[in-house]
């Protein structure tokens, strides 16, 4: 059994299920505003996994309480950044714990270039392995 079907870049909640509509993306909005997080927009071209700064699409929307517009904010990122990996990002300013509670993909680039696994020979007949992205083969704004 296949458990990533085309081998897709896999972060955040619900990475392993097929890409989500509006519909379902409204609905885990509304849940994250319901708990009074602060959504944010981000992309990147570069989804390694240890690449947690993203570049941020607009302002965190601290107020907002609407859906509607948020969906409008990540369409509107959509369109500015259609090659690029999307994702919002709900944090948690709550004392004690000021930290992101939710994050998910909501666009990815037509093409995913992937991963491919370094192997480094070390002291002692020891291997390391790094995982890196082909999309840094090409320089930033040309990746994809």
């Amino acid at each position: 059994m296949m458990t990533n079907p085309g081998n897709k870049v896999t972060q955040g909640q619900f990475s392993f299920l097929p890409d989500l509509t509006d519909e379902q993306i409204s609905a885990q909005i509304k849940y994250a505003l319901k708990n009074h997080w602060a959504v944010s927009v981000e992309y990147t071209d570069d989804p390694h996994p240890r690449n947690t700064y993203w570049e941020m699409y607009g302002n965190p929307m601290f107020d907002l309480k609407d859906p509607a517009g948020i969906l409008l904010e990540i369409n509107s990122c959509r369109k500015a950044m259609p090659n690029m990996y999307v994702r919002v990002t709900a944090f948690d300013s709550t004392k004690g714990w000021e930290a992101p509670r939710m994050s998910f993909m909501v666009n990815r680039p037509p093409n995913e270039p992937g991963f491919r696994l370094l192997r480094q020979e070390r002291d002692g007949r020891s291997q390391g392995y790094s995982i890196v992205p082909y999309a840094t083969d090409r320089p930033e704004g040309e990746r994809s």
